[in-house]
């Protein structure tokens, strides 16, 4: 039996700016196949959104990661799906792919970005180490890459043993590609095969262009997805590109979670379906599981494979392709993609052992106690009613803001405040309080700022918040399970602390605000507000209207690290001190869920 085919490194064609160099390739190891006019195959594997995660590991839980359905999450399960698909292929041509938004998600990933990042230390990023030792060909950056400012990317990039492409992330100084833009491998498809090269083209998210403005703006631009297809994949037939991927972090819904000021989030589908001369596209960032999805080229009427592998390292996408050789061109035969649940296999020792000791170091460091909670807190009803543990939020970004902006201009107007119920299943316990209950809680990497809104302003807001609702009419029985709109994913909607109002779900969208009340008195049109927000929010995710404009605070504090400041310089959490209800949801007038 033949070793695991490897593509060496220098059997590679870097798209580079500029990308007029030679090709610099070199024939992989003899296979099983070959002769005449035999068949081929090519497998292409791919992952997306793995955010973190390499340990099968809740670090919210202090457990093994488990789910409803029994998913396993992480790069050590990938490495041992990968492991035994190289074996079954005895040396053919095996590539291995990933389609971004890879280090960010977990406490692991946040640890070696905040509490010790490796642009201190020198350290390799837990996502380098785990990734090289599965030894993929090529990763797409993800929105979530540009988190931590472009220094930290730019420094995990150089830590890995392979191509990061993102051909329409664009330099603004330079107008070139800021990133490798595509690579074509020469790859082997068995002894005596004829020369088979496979173009590899990048495609990142132009939201990053919003969500994280503080770290890309004057920077970075993100050019259209489609347009720079459509640029590029003529560039890769023309290089000699035999077959053409895309590894795309975009959706296939054809919408966008923001407005039209951007290209569209989510294009997948329509690349395909307005590009020539694409074989198939793995993409993600939409988290969903699309095992096999073709759709047709408007102007060649091809086929094009298209596959999403879920998240975490819960699934790999396996894409086979049956090639022939005729008359000195190969043609694709068949394709199909088929997908790996990665809860039918063992992590790999080896990709554990590589980030054994940085998994060991976040476990530590989350278990560490930071308050005694008085109560028991919840998030499990905080997106239909107004609970404790979302008003420690609130509070802690309304005296930090306050704080910040004592005897200044602002200091006179009421301060609100923004929060989302991110998460479903988390808790503070009664008793000890540890830093990864404060994680489960907040589990986004944002930071605070702060802006000044209108009364007309807040009311529109929460107009906008409240389309997360079904319209139930008064008589009509509620399911606390089924009452939002599934099309409104929870982070998407926020509540205001600082403000007393109502939503009435009985009303039609953009109707619901029946009462907006501060200090007692309807809030007026023209009251103005200071209002704690995060990064996120304020510069456009979501589309919520009216928060995009110039702040009063932004001290770039992450909000995570403010509450566990908080509760640490407290000692206590105690809902007595911070605990206000301020919103219900009614109809009619009565109220949906009753208090207590």
């Amino acid at each position: 039996m033949s070793a695991p085919m490897r593509v060496s490194r220098r059997g590679v064609l870097v798209g580079a700016a500029a990308a007029a160099a030679a090709p610099l390739v070199a024939p992989g190891p003899a296979g099983a196949t070959g002769g005449g006019d035999r068949t081929y195959s090519l497998t292409v594997l791919g992952t997306s959104d793995t955010h973190g995660n390499v340990y099968n590991w809740d670090y919210y839980r202090d457990a093994e990661y488990d789910d409803s359905a029994h998913n396993d999450v992480g790069l050590a399960k990938v490495a041992t799906v990968v492991n035994g698909i190289r074996a079954e292929r005895r040396g053919l041509a095996t590539l291995v792919l990933d389609a971004g938004d890879t280090i960010q998600g977990t406490p692991l990933a946040t640890y070696y970005a905040k509490q010790e990042p490796i642009t201190s230390t020198r350290e390799k990023h837990p996502m380098a180490r785990a990734m090289n030792v599965i030894d993929y060909d090529a990763v797409t950056l993800g929105n979530h890459e540009f988190n931590y400012g472009l220094p930290l990317l730019d420094l995990w990039i150089r830590q890995l043993g392979f191509p990061a492409l993102a051909a329409n992330a664009v330099s603004v100084r330079t107008g070139r590609p800021a990133f490798t833009p595509y690579v074509i491998k020469k790859v082997s498809l068995g002894r005596g095969a004829p020369t088979f090269r496979v173009g590899i083209l990048g495609l990142t998210n132009p939201g990053s262009a919003i969500w994280d403005r503080a770290n890309v703006e004057g920077k970075l631009r993100f050019e259209d997805m489609i347009a720079t297809a459509a640029r590029y994949v003529p560039e890769l037939r023309r290089r000699g590109a035999d077959l053409v991927l895309i590894s795309a972090h975009g959706g296939d819904s054809g919408t966008s979670s923001y407005g039209p000021e951007l290209p569209n989030e989510n294009p997948t589908a329509l690349i395909a379906q307005q590009v020539p001369g694409i074989d198939a596209i793995l993409f993600g960032h939409a988290h969903a599981e699309v095992v096999e999805r073709f759709v047709t080229n408007e102007a060649t009427k091809q086929q094009v494979l298209t596959s999403e592998p879920a998240k975490w390292g819960q699934r790999v996408t396996r894409m086979d392709f049956t090639l022939r050789r005729e008359r000195g061109r190969w043609h694709v035969d068949t394709k199909r993609a088929t997908m790996i649940n990665t809860n039918t296999v063992v992590e790999d020792p080896k990709v554990l052992a590589a980030v054994r000791a940085q998994h060991a170091k976040t476990v530590a460091y989350v278990n560490q106690v930071v308050a005694t909670s008085a109560v028991e807190l919840s998030a499990a009803e905080s997106r239909y009613r107004d609970t404790p543990i979302l008003d420690f939020i609130n509070r802690v970004q309304t005296d930090t803001v306050t704080a910040a902006l004592a005897g200044g201009e602002y200091a006179a107007l009421p301060v609100l405040s923004i929060a989302a119920p991110f998460s479903r299943t988390a808790r503070f316990p009664a008793g000890e309080v540890r830093i990864k209950d404060v994680a489960g809680l907040y589990i986004y990497d944002n930071t605070l700022e702060a802006v000044v809104l209108t009364g007309a302003e807040v009311k529109a807001y929460l107009e906008y918040s409240a389309k997360y609702f079904r319209t139930l009419a008064p008589d009509a029985p509620v399911d606390p399970a089924t009452i939002s709109d599934p099309a409104v994913p929870d982070y998407n909607y926020d509540t205001l602390s600082g403000v007393d109002y109502d939503i009435d779900i009985s009303l039609p969208v953009g109707q619901r605000i029946t009462r907006l009340e501060h200090g007692g008195a309807a809030v007026a049109p023209d009251a103005r507000f200071v209002v704690a927000v995060n990064n996120y929010r304020r510069s456009g995710g979501g589309a919520f209207p009216g928060i995009v404009k110039p702040q009063v605070y932004n001290a770039q504090q992450e909000i995570r690290q403010l509450l566990i400041d908080w509760a640490q310089a407290k000692g206590t959490i105690d809902p007595a001190e911070f605990y206000v209800p301020n919103w219900k949801l009614v109809r009619a007038g009565v109220p949906v869920f009753p208090a207590g």
